[in-house]
């Protein structure tokens, strides 16, 4: 019997977390409210939190927030590139400001971003079981794998400087498992073919 392959043949691009709350007001067809939360814990830009926000309390153009621009540029580049292109366009500044995570990972989870303008709260809440996404370089046609253990919510909120975005939690399988628009992404690993 053949010796079971027990590290990963590709390299490592970034790990952390990429948590997201994605609101709809049309059931799933449209997410005015979208936002990508990083919590970077290794990348070749270092270490960092980042959040990209498309949001009608904030206006029409994406927002980019975060500790280390270095990671949030990284980011751009290599994975939000991928993931949805508005986040990708460096010609948005780069908001300094600071994150701090509260709550409980078996009941409520939030994410508390501030800036000298702004302050934006994500949270999670009513949590499904969780499962662990495994998908090498290539799947989807994408350049870059990732394995991450999801988290989604029944439940989320968006709040900027005290308001909370309009829009739903959308309800949805996700590669065969039950699953929601709005998750936390843990453990999260980018991986991409060795060089």
């Amino acid at each position: 019997m053949p010796e079971p392959q027990l590290v990963d043949p590709h390299d490592p691009v970034m790990t952390g977390e990429n948590s997201f709350v994605r609101l709809s007001h049309d059931g799933g067809k449209s997410f005015p409210e979208r936002t990508s939360h990083w919590r970077v814990l290794w990348s070749p830009a270092g270490q960092g939190h980042v959040l990209f926000i498309e949001s009608t309390l904030t206006g029409k153009a994406p927002r980019i927030y975060a500790d280390n621009a270095g990671v949030a540029r990284f980011l751009q580049r290599t994975i939000e590139v991928m993931l949805h292109s508005p986040f990708a366009d460096e010609s948005l500044p780069v908001i300094d400001a600071k994150f701090e995570r509260t709550g409980h990972s078996l009941s409520t989870m939030a994410e508390r971003i501030v800036s000298p303008r702004d302050e934006i709260i994500l949270s999670w809440w009513d949590l499904m079981a969780p499962f662990v996404l495994t998908m090498p370089p290539g799947v989807m046609n994408r350049p870059l794998g990732v394995y991450s253990t999801f988290l989604p919510a029944r439940e989320a909120q968006l709040m900027v400087n005290g308001a909370p975005a309009s829009g739903k939690v959308v309800l949805q399988e996700r590669f065969g498992k039950p699953s929601s628009s709005c998750c936390l992404a843990w453990s999260e690993t980018w991986t991409r073919p060795k060089a």
